[in-house]
């Protein structure tokens, strides 16, 4: 019984932290800021070939499975004369998709790495410690005082 509750605590919080971090990927999602942006546009560039691949060659076959052996990239409509071939749109949204997370955990793992390498902020002198040495300063003020006048 104790080992259902446990169970069922952990459960909920492993939710708990997929919802925070899918509410987190999606207020990066929105963001208007420049510099995200840019960061997408540059990543998603560089990594963009390795993203195809990973979805063209492994996820998608996948996924095909998955659904029944469905092959996504031949997808289309035919209207009268027209083809619409969704198949690729789909593709395309799965494309960024990806390269949108991997953007995410990039950018979650450089802001974690910027967090440790920022210096500690130095520790808060006692403030007798800071008496003392403002009494020194000012004895040693008015001792080199006394000094240049003789």
């Amino acid at each position: 019984m104790k080992k259902d509750i446990d169970l069922k605590k952990e459960k909920d919080e492993i939710i708990k932290r997929g919802e925070k971090t899918v509410s987190e990927f999606k207020k990066f999602i929105a963001k208007g800021n420049a510099m995200d942006l840019a960061v997408g546009v540059i990543i998603g560039s560089a990594f963009g070939k390795i993203v195809s691949s990973i979805v063209d060659d492994i996820l998608m076959p996948i996924i095909g499975v998955i659904i029944g052996g469905i092959d996504f990239s031949n997808l289309s409509l035919k209207i009268g004369e027209a083809t619409v071939t969704y198949g690729n749109f789909i593709q395309n949204v799965i494309d960024f998709l990806i390269i949108a997370v991997c953007i995410f955990v990039i950018t979650k793992l450089l802001g974690k790495l910027n967090k440790k390498v920022e210096k500690e902020p130095e520790p808060k002198k006692d403030p007798n410690t800071v008496l003392l040495e403002e009494i020194r300063d000012l004895l040693k003020d008015k001792k080199e005082e006394k000094q240049e006048i003789e």
